[in-house]
């Protein structure tokens, strides 16, 4: 295990079609998208998450929590809190949740700059939404404004 500070993270920007995964280093403050995992009403399928965990062997999970504008929490964030615990009761390790709002506007204004046409069923942004979810996540680290995060 890393201390922290050097840890490496994957994080996931949770969907019910899709879930966005994203690969960063604590100590760099690098984040990359990697592909996102097709899901099944919002579960995946365990033996890609498997493989992911052995390929990357991260020391901590970050899981986007969707949070309402008003602070309060949806069927999504429960079902995002659900993912984070089946992660930590799989691979025993630990799961930060952090408030994404605005993640996913943001990815998509990020794509538009790219050229995006805006079909996000067919081209989909959610890898894109899970390194602004660590970066997000690191930046709350740094104590910058964005990152709010809770544990599991």
């Amino acid at each position: 295990m890393a201390a922290a500070g050097e840890r490496l993270i994957l994080a996931f920007d949770f969907g019910t079609r899709r879930i966005g995964v994203a690969v960063g280093n604590e100590l760099i403050h690098s984040a990359r998208e990697l592909e996102p995992l097709p899901a099944q009403d919002g579960i995946p399928d365990w033996a890609q998450v498997t493989r992911l965990v052995d390929e990357w062997r991260p020391d901590l999970f970050v899981v986007g929590l969707p949070i309402n504008m008003d602070g309060s929490e949806s069927e999504m964030s429960t079902r995002a809190r659900k993912f984070g615990k089946r992660l930590y009761g799989r691979y025993g390790k630990p799961c930060e949740l952090v408030d994404e709002r605005g993640s996913t506007r943001e990815a998509k204004a990020i794509a538009r700059e790219q050229g995006h046409r805006g079909n996000y069923r067919e081209e989909g942004i959610d890898g894109l939404a899970a390194v602004l979810i660590l970066e997000g996540w690191f930046a709350g680290r740094e104590g910058l404004p964005g990152g709010r995060h809770s544990h599991t």
